[in-house]
């Protein structure tokens, strides 16, 4: 059964190493919780390691880019594995061939273009020309839905195309405003009989890179993993057979009573029931 704690520090002691969400955990996509960033702070005072382990479809530099401009203070955290970092590797290592057609963003150019020394990005071309589909989102997720990319991605689906999925995550929430991800275009894509790879949350290679940066045995290391994604950062975890600590606050904060910082166990255990989804912790906000 989930255990709802107090603080991060009230268990921290059990783990080596803690793999945390940022959207919904340590930010908002705007500015960073204090809460939050006090708890990393103080796992690593203790001696503990703090992976950022994000589904974001960039390259992990452009993500530090993005925290500093938000506060977050470097001694929060030891190192930055994105779902861009895994997926990026496998685009190079020809996943979705050599000519490729781009959902997305300009602020996702960093995926093209930082690359590690030596590395050449596949030819971005139109979609009659592809080999496959490189999403890392919406071209633009303030204002788009999935709804809007039917005949872009019938079209892809017709002619066979695989899509390399930059970011699995379906919606995420920026402050107030909820947006779309590239998760919700590759399952809109496999609804209608495309085929999507993934390589973030929940899925190994994301896990396996943070390991390995870390320098942990992953048989003998001790590590929390720590989100608000039941589907994603909770389910991740599990299929890795690593504990993990559900943040209720985060996506999901609706659900659980009237006060977010305090989940009600009742609705919580039915609503993780519902799932057959169970986290070995939860609380409201990382704290």
């Amino acid at each position: 059964m989930t255990e709802i704690i107090p603080s991060l520090a009230s268990i921290a002691a059990r783990y080596d190493a803690v793999f945390c969400d940022l959207w919904g955990c340590l930010h908002n996509g705007k500015t960073p919780y204090p809460a939050a960033v006090a708890a990393l702070q103080g796992f690593r005072a203790g001696g503990g390691k703090v992976a950022l382990v994000t589904n974001a479809p960039r390259p992990h530099a452009t993500v530090i880019a993005q925290l500093d401009r938000m506060g977050v203070p470097r001694d929060a955290w030891d190192l930055v594995v994105s779902s861009g970092d895994a997926a990026q590797t496998a685009m190079l290592q020809g996943a979705v061939g050599q000519k490729v057609f781009h959902i997305g963003a300009v602020k996702d150019e960093d995926f093209f273009t930082m690359l590690p020394e030596g590395a050449v990005a596949p030819e971005r071309v139109g979609m009659l020309e592809a080999e496959g589909i490189v999403c890392t989102g919406l071209e633009d997720d303030l204002t788009e839905t999935p709804a809007d990319y039917r005949a872009q991605l019938l079209l892809g689906k017709t002619r066979g195309l695989p899509m390399l999925c930059a970011n699995p995550d379906i919606i995420a929430d920026l402050g107030d405003k909820r947006l779309y991800c590239a998760g919700a275009l590759a399952g809109a894509y496999e609804d209608m009989g495309g085929t999507a790879l993934y390589f973030g949350k929940p899925h190994p290679p994301i896990y396996d890179l943070a390991r390995a940066r870390l320098g942990l045995q992953s048989d003998e290391a001790r590590i929390l993993c720590i989100g608000d994604g039941i589907g994603t950062d909770v389910a991740g975890g599990i299929a890795e057979v690593l504990d993990t600590l559900f943040i209720t606050a985060g996506l999901a904060a609706d659900q659980f009573g009237p006060d977010p910082a305090t989940p009600d166990a009742g609705l919580l255990t039915d609503w993780l029931a519902e799932r057959q989804i169970y986290p070995t912790f939860a609380m409201g906000f990382l704290g």
